[in-house]
């Protein structure tokens, strides 16, 4: 099983982005990883196909999917954000290889900045730890 994980991040809102990024690195440098390969997506809808390639290539023991979502005046926010997570963990199941749903979605921008590295926490480091934890329970029970 491979010590690489890899980060998938939903590039739509730009400044989330970077923010969500360095929260997710920073858990994986805390952690003692520093081979994570980062692919950048136009946005949240297209994570579980970036994270499907990640996962099938056999190279990482998980994946990060960052993105935000941001309610406007439509119902396109409530497809993306149930297809989005729908998408990432249907990748776990099938692949079995654990990937994170660190994906934003809120009613307004200043949520999204409270939870992407400000006040109320940093869903970017939080996907970036679950994905650590999910792949050593996976190869604690994989050499057991």
């Amino acid at each position: 099983m491979s010590d690489a994980f890899a980060v998938a991040v939903g590039r739509f809102y730009q400044d989330l982005a970077e923010r969500l990024l360095a929260g997710a690195m920073g858990a994986f440098a805390e952690a003692g990883h520093t081979d994570v390969e980062v692919f950048d997506v136009p946005g949240a809808f297209e994570l579980p196909l970036a994270a499907s390639y990640a996962a099938r290539s056999g190279r990482f023991a998980g994946v990060a999917c960052l993105g935000a979502v941001i309610r406007g005046e439509t119902d396109h926010y409530d497809f993306v954000c149930a297809e989005t997570a729908r998408g990432v963990m249907e990748v776990q199941l099938q692949t079995g290889v654990p990937c994170a749903f660190g994906v934003l979605t809120c009613a307004t921008m200043e949520q999204a900045l409270a939870r992407s590295g400000g006040d109320k926490r940093d869903q970017g480091r939080r996907a970036a730890e679950t994905v650590l934890s999910m792949s050593s329970l996976r190869a604690q029970l994989a050499s057991g």
